[in-house]
């Protein structure tokens, strides 16, 4: 570790992949409860537990996102983080506020919840992913801010490059278009469409400009391919990103009483969205077939080319199978959309989170790689997690595609829940698929803990 400031990191990831556990766990629970109605029920509602899964998804990348800039900022920028100290009161306040937003969750009713604390005042909950309580997203924007703060000011007092620029500007439209989270308008065709400048630009916008940053910093330092043809491969990847990801936010569009011609707009760009993907495949073999040297940490290298493939696969290709609209127009909502979902968030962001852990954290440990031991349990991780996760997708595109048929297609269509109980053996194959997941992701946890002979940090 070159800089004593990198070590704020840790306390980062070990509650990103804390966080993480507790993701799946409660994506086991809603999996059960899919075809096990009342499992769990009264003390925890499908409801209840479907807004823990996807807010735990969301804190979690944040957490890993944070911790991932304060480990490579300072070595990018060749000089110490800007403040320490804030970056550990950020860790705590964040770590906390989301606690008990979960714990309110669990133990409060979702309106006394509101009720409580002040959504009266401003009309901001309710809505998915944006569940927050009031005081919960005002943190959030507070620490957005304080870690664009550390991470800009770190960059300007140090060494300026591509990577810290794109990261910058990835964080700066995180914090920008979570305010529009505060906008929840009485008119139902406004609020879905400003609902998406916070979900879709932040996932398929302002994150993937993270992630490339991210994925850079990890490919420059495990192959040692010159920094000039790995920043000109991010430019490219990033600029495609942006025009098609802004643009793209109109396949949202379709259906909810937008002017027409988003149908257009929405289906031309969102067809265009695989290709930065498709770039970062390319670019991420393409650096490791070209690398200078082997480095120590195989585990490293194989989280970040699982990267770019999964996040071809999730984000892209699944993206691709229902986005263009009269495809979309069956589509919409139905179990496909789940499985699109599922794979491109692990496949782009849990896959990059856990490739700068699993680079990062040996090194914070004063060692290059961990053991060949705990390396090889890594490695058995990544191929639990990555098949499970693709055969989820699979399973939920298998549900998918027969819900369309029986609920919307045929020529004597079926009610929903007719359609779910017929496709309850999809939901079975998912629940064990997410078993097989957990194990993955367990072991990943044990690597860390295995003893071994492993390679000092030089």
């Amino acid at each position: 570790m070159k800089y004593t400031s990198q070590a704020v990191a840790k306390p980062y990831f070990i509650a990103a992949i804390a966080l993480f556990l507790g993701q799946i766990l409660f994506g086991l629970i809603m999996g059960l409860q899919y075809v096990v109605g009342d499992f769990l029920f009264p003390a925890i509602p499908f409801n209840v537990a479907r807004m823990v899964h996807t807010n735990l998804l969301i804190v979690w990348l944040l957490f890993g996102f944070m911790g991932a800039s304060y480990y490579l900022i300072p070595e990018e920028s060749e000089t110490e983080l800007y403040s320490p100290k804030l970056a550990i009161l950020t860790f705590w306040i964040f770590l906390v506020a989301g606690a008990v937003t979960v714990l309110g969750y669990l133990l409060v009713p979702y309106a006394s919840l509101a009720k409580w604390t002040g959504n009266d005042l401003l009309n901001t909950m309710g809505r998915e992913f944006l569940e927050q309580p009031l005081p919960t997203k005002v943190g959030i924007v507070l620490v957005a801010l304080s870690w664009l703060f550390n991470i800009v000011m770190t960059v300007l007092k140090g060494r300026k490059t591509a990577i810290s620029l794109v990261l910058s500007l990835g964080m700066l439209g995180l914090a920008v278009f979570f305010l529009f989270s505060f906008y929840n308008p009485v008119n139902l065709v406004k609020d879905k469409f400003y609902w998406w400048w916070v979900v879709h630009l932040w996932v398929e916008g302002v994150w993937e400009l993270i992630l490339g940053a991210m994925l850079a910093f990890v490919l420059i330092k495990v192959t040692g391919v010159d920094r000039e043809v790995i920043e000109k491969w991010l430019y490219v990847i990033i600029t495609m990103t942006l025009v098609t990801g802004i643009i793209g936010t109109g396949h949202h569009y379709y259906w909810i009483g937008t002017p027409a011609y988003w149908q257009w707009w929405g289906s031309i760009f969102s067809a265009l969205e695989p290709i930065p993907f498709f770039m970062m495949t390319v670019f991420a073999f393409n650096m490791v077939n070209k690398r200078r040297r082997e480095h120590p940490n195989k585990a490293a290298v194989l989280w970040a080319l699982g990267t770019s493939v999964m996040a071809f696969l999730g984000a892209g290709l699944w993206g691709f199978l229902h986005t263009l609209a009269p495809v979309n127009y069956y589509a919409h909502g139905t179990q496909l959309t789940a499985a699109h979902g599922h794979l491109a968030f692990y496949g782009a962001y849990a896959l990059v989170v856990l490739t700068m852990i699993s680079y990062a954290m040996p090194i914070m440990r004063g060692r290059a790689a961990n053991s060949e031991k705990a390396q090889i349990m890594e490695m058995w991780s990544f191929w639990l997690m990555t098949i499970a996760m693709f055969f989820i997708a699979l399973f939920l595109t298998g549900a998918g595609i027969v819900q369309i048929w029986l609920q919307r297609i045929s020529n004597a269509p079926m009610s929903f829940m007719a359609v779910q109980d017929q496709i309850s053996i999809f939901y079975w194959a998912r629940e064990g698929a997410g078993l097989v997941f957990l194990i993955g992701l367990l072991l990943y946890i044990g690597s860390f803990f295995v003893k071994g002979e492993s390679k000092a940090f030089e």
